[in-house]
């Protein structure tokens, strides 16, 4: 093992904080990843079955209900009452897992289906949000 001797001493003056190359940026997280607040909700990702896609189990997905939905979006849907989230196949009228463990969901006549939105971002957070925890 090399030892790489460090010498340091308190009081060092005349330096810069490293973070004095930076500027502040005019812009909110709110402008960055809502585009259309007034139709735009959160949801959270449950399960594996979107993994293919960079979701996780506890992701937070922002849903744009203003966004039409096209072929090949990550949508949040409902489902014969079931709240999922699934590639869109409108060709064949598919909803997708980016899983290859899981099947896709064909869309018949008999379901009752609606789109709620298209997922425009998500957001892994590496600690646990008090705001997003279950009560």
């Amino acid at each position: 093992m090399t030892i790489i001797p460090i010498l340091a001493s308190a009081g060092i003056t005349g330096f810069e904080s490293p973070a004095g190359d930076y500027r502040q940026l005019p812009l909110s997280l709110d402008e960055l990843l809502v585009e259309h607040p007034s139709a735009t909700f959160i949801g959270k990702a449950s399960g594996d079955s979107m993994q293919g896609v960079g979701i996780f189990d506890g992701d937070i997905l922002i849903v744009d209900r203003h966004v039409t939905a096209r072929d090949g979006d990550v949508i949040v849907a409902n489902l014969n009452g079931e709240f999922i989230c699934k590639l869109l196949d409108v060709p064949r009228r598919l909803l997708l897992s980016a899983n290859d463990m899981y099947s896709s969901v064909a869309i018949t006549q008999h379901d009752i289906f609606t789109i709620e939105g298209v997922v425009i971002r998500s957001i892994r957070c590496h600690r646990q949000s008090p705001l997003l925890c279950s009560r």
